[in-house]
């Protein structure tokens, strides 16, 4: 080339083998200042991570998808017209204090009420009850609670119905242990029973004898589903006679909760009857929530609640029409409670002697301000100084501390902070490509087609969680897509069994457990928005290429919103020869 000459750059990716970690402490401050210590993690990496300090005044964020998905559902059946009353009626005054967008105007809101409570009046049959779709039909136990219900909370915001079709709907009520047929089971006979005392309750008709002789003929607490609990709650609260069930209640809830720094909810199961009485898991959390405002106001647990039932919508709402008008009503009620004043004050933040920042909240808003601290800055103090968060000012603020950070240690045991991961890699042609030595670590012949399969225990309800797990420099995933020759990952296991899965947003069927998966050239992932509690397997291959001997980081699991819930496996040595 004469005096000519030529190059070529490229570059390498050299990807250190440490893995993320992170943990955080929620809270309220309704007055005064709350001073959290703050400590380093041990040894950490300075170039990742830091302290967040996220503050907010509501717990509640936006509501307007799911109160326009109820105003503006198309079946109309009588469940769905009553719900539609029942979160109108409830979510009026939330909404107009927000000053939400795109909601119909006052105006409408209330013709539209009107017209549903005339529709539902022209469903009661004269047993005093309202069947699913026309009169005529059978009265539907449930659908007939509900519908009083709506005529109840209607009445109540001063949507007047027919006086004649609402004391024909209570005595109908009354008496509804007259009008459970005999093929319901023992678990939807006693959930209508409960039900009713809750109306009746919103009436003024408040009947805790009844409540504590249905708790006992359940044989105590632990027998009723979760649902019931909460409306029984509500209506032994506050009665002297009544002490003895209210302790056994509230212990079995506590018992059987199931919670996370960030949220917290309740564990419940199917039945065949359970149509009858068109439950759900949300809608129970919901219950108990509302239950819990009245009961026990001081409870921990409520904010953790709220932010979990949050936490479950999709595309800005609940499953159905029963979930999304329950959640509305403890939502209204955790309103009403927690945040009647209009916030107007200023959030300020120290670390130690510095000065960490403050922003002011003035009128309702569903804003969040964050303020961050590097890891870099954090790692040159010692000590560090507890951190101080302040509100001067009216209304309540809502706080999350957390911190992010990346251990230097490369050789991680497992963890347990919400989930449980473990990793597993087995030959695929030959069961001589791969085995596991005696120190733990893995040998795998160069060429080789390896099974990556990653098992997951998730103990309780998890939302929007992320699996992921790092690939050994030395493999390179095979994309079933590209390659004839690498099969699908299996679907979902537990025990060894594919199970059958309920999804947020459409009806149960059988299939993997994840929405979606990613291979990537360092490592997969796979994730699911609702993940009900259960052990899950993810397999996918990969093949061997180079050889050498390399670290592997932890497979891991963790909430997206929320990676404080997370779990780990412990790292690998993976040999390839």
């Amino acid at each position: 080339t004469g005096d000519f000459a030529d190059a070529a750059r490229g570059s390498l990716p050299v990807w250190t083998p440490a893995t993320s970690e992170a943990f955080a402490s929620y809270g309220v401050i309704d007055s005064g200042a709350l001073e959290q210590p703050i400590a380093l993690p041990g040894a950490v990496w300075p170039q990742f991570g830091g302290l967040s300090v996220t503050t907010t005044s509501t717990a509640l964020q936006s509501l307007t998808d799911a109160f326009l998905y109820l105003h503006e559902y198309p079946f109309e059946c009588t469940e769905q017209v009553a719900s539609r009353v029942i979160a109108t009626v409830a979510l009026r005054d939330v909404l107009q204090a927000f000053e939400v967008a795109d909601l119909p105007t006052p105006e409408a809101i209330g013709e539209r009420v009107l017209g549903d409570l005339q529709l539902l009046e022209s469903r009661q049959n004269n047993d005093g009850g309202f069947a699913l779709w026309r009169q005529g039909q059978d009265s539907w136990p449930f659908v007939s609670l509900h519908v009083a219900h709506a005529l109840i909370r209607a009445r109540d915001k001063g949507y007047e119905g027919s006086p004649q079709v609402l004391q024909r709907a209570l005595a109908h009520l009354r008496q509804i242990e007259k009008h459970i047929p005999g093929y319901y089971g023992e678990r939807a006979r006693r959930h209508i029973i409960a039900y009713s005392l809750h109306v009746r309750a919103l009436d003024g008709d408040r009947d805790p004898a009844r409540a504590r002789a249905l708790i006992a003929e359940a044989g105590g607490a632990e027998q009723l589903n979760f649902e019931s609990l909460g409306w029984l709650l509500g209506v032994l609260t506050g009665d002297p006679e009544s002490a003895a069930e209210i302790t056994q209640v509230r212990r079995f809830l506590a018992n059987r909760t199931s919670e996370t720094a960030a949220g917290a909810s309740f564990a419940s199961s199917y039945s065949d009857g359970d149509y009858l009485i068109m439950h759900s898991d949300r809608r129970a959390d919901a219950v108990i929530l509302e239950a819990m405002i009245a009961d026990q106001p001081d409870s921990d647990l409520i904010p953790k609640l709220v932010n979990s039932l949050q936490a479950h919508r999709v595309r800005g709402r609940w499953a159905n029409t029963q979930e999304n008008v329950f959640v509305l009503l403890a939502l209204d009620g955790y309103f009403q409670r927690f945040e009647s004043v209009t916030p107007d004050f200023v959030a300020r933040s120290w670390l130690g002697p510095d000065f960490a920042g403050e922003h002011a909240f003035r009128g309702r808003s569903t804003e969040r301000h964050r303020i961050d601290i590097p890891m870099a800055w954090l790692a040159e103090q010692s000590p560090l100084g507890p951190l101080l968060l302040a509100k001067e000012g009216a209304g309540r603020l809502y706080y999350r501390i957390g911190m992010d950070y990346a251990p230097r240690s490369l050789n991680l045991a497992p963890a347990r902070h919400g989930f449980e991961v473990e990793r597993r890699y087995e030959a695929v042609d030959d069961a001589d490509d791969v085995r596991q030595l005696d120190d733990g670590s893995w040998e795998i012949r160069a060429g080789a087609r390896v099974a990556v399969e990653l098992t997951m225990v998730a103990p309780a309800r998890r939302h929007h969680v992320a699996l992921v797990d790092p690939l050994p420099a030395g493999l390179e995933p095979i994309n079933p897509d590209l390659s004839p020759q690498a099969q699908p990952p299996e679907p979902m296991a537990s025990a060894g069994r594919s199970i059958r899965l309920s999804r947020p947003a459409g009806p149960s069927w059988w299939g993997p457990w994840y929405e979606h998966q990613n291979l990537r050239d360092e490592r997969a992932e796979a994730f699911a928005s609702l993940l009900p509690g259960g052990v899950y397997t993810y397999r996918y291959q990969a093949r061997a290429t180079t050889p050498g001997e390399f670290v592997v980081p932890p497979a891991r699991a963790e909430e997206m919103y929320e990676p404080e819930t997370f779990g780990r496996s412990g790292t690998d040595r993976v040999v390839v020869r």
